[in-house]
């Protein structure tokens, strides 16, 4: 009696793969918060644009991820100092010289373990699922050695013990702040006690901010459900939510812009000028939020938007203002 016959190899839908192959499930929240970092430091995209953006395009994430993508987004651009001089310790190269995919990736996965209540186990395995996806099994193990050397020195405050940083070097660390800046505010304060609390308040998470630009106020702020800001006559202030779901914000009548920063386009239309006032050039535009404003308040001139861009920032701002 002969045998059955035996299935052949191959990828067919018959065929089990051992689970070993099996390609990881990749977390959208944390994918989207890398593809926000490799786009500030590939090529210099504001974070602030960058991360709206890739929300509206990957609508399988719910709110809670959308929330969790921006908390991992932003922390780790704004700890991006002290993450550093954690893996300075850690990698036997300069970090210069690591792929930037991998030291991104990595950036992710310590803020994860130092700042936030995240399971070690989640934040190494995640890191290191995306690391292989996204730069190669080679570099996944690097990974997943750093990750976990920087699980077992402990929190944020036991790390800062570890690099055995004082004075106004620890207080930029502490405080996620360059050296310089530390050593600025405490030159600007009168009293020393002051320059610690000052750094922690910036560091605060601000509120999202919204300017109504070919939409009434009060209308802009029942469709958002925020408030009217105290300052600015086109500002609403958004207390939770995605900004980039609002009908107003994807037609372009309404857009993310800080306060402050309405406030500084407004300061222009008050100035007096000598002849016709006919035309605007915007000559060091951004992404063109102050020359949104101009056209908003003064339909009639022409103003040009994004005439001359700057040179773009070496790193994005995580909050706030559009440019």
């Amino acid at each position: 009696m002969s045998s059955p016959p035996r299935r052949k190899g191959g990828s067919g839908p018959g065929r089990r793969r051992h689970p070993a192959t099996r390609r990881p499930r990749l977390d959208g929240a944390r994918l989207t918060a890398y593809d926000v970092l490799d786009g500030v430091t590939s090529r210099d995209a504001y974070a602030n644009l960058l991360l709206p953006q890739l929300l509206r395009e990957r609508p399988e994430l719910d709110e809670r991820d959308a929330a969790f993508a921006t908390q991992l987004a932003y922390g780790t651009l704004r700890a991006q100092g002290t993450l550093d001089a954690i893996l300075a310790g850690l990698v036997s190269r300069p970090l210069a010289d690591l792929d930037p995919r991998v030291l991104d990736l990595l950036r992710l996965g310590v803020y994860q373990l130092i700042d936030l209540r995240v399971p070690s186990h989640a934040a190494v395995d995640t890191t290191v699922d995306l690391t292989r996806a996204i730069v190669g099994t080679g570099a996944s193990g690097l990974v997943n050695a750093v990750l976990r050397k920087v699980a077992a020195g402990g929190d944020r405050a036991a790390w800062l013990d570890r690099l055995g940083a004082d004075g106004d070097e620890r207080l930029a660390l502490a405080t996620d702040h360059p050296r310089w800046i530390v050593g600025a505010w405490r030159d600007a304060l009168d009293r020393a006690d002051e320059v610690e609390p000052a750094l922690l308040a910036d560091d605060a998470a601000p509120e999202v901010h919204l300017v109504a630009r070919r939409i009434d106020r009060a209308a802009l702020a029942e469709e958002s459900g925020g408030q009217p800001g105290p300052w600015s006559p086109y500002a609403v202030r958004l207390p939770s939510g995605d900004p980039g779901r609002l009908r107003s914000v994807r037609s372009g009548d309404a857009a993310v812009q800080d306060e402050g920063s309405q406030l500084a386009a407004l300061l222009l239309t008050r100035a007096p000028l000598e002849g016709r006032d006919t035309a605007w050039l915007d000559v060091c535009a951004g992404p063109g939020g102050k020359s949104g404003v101009l056209a908003a308040v003064r339909p009639g001139r022409r103003t040009a938007d994004r005439s001359r861009p700057c040179p773009a920032p070496g790193r994005a701002r995580p909050h706030g203002a559009v440019r």
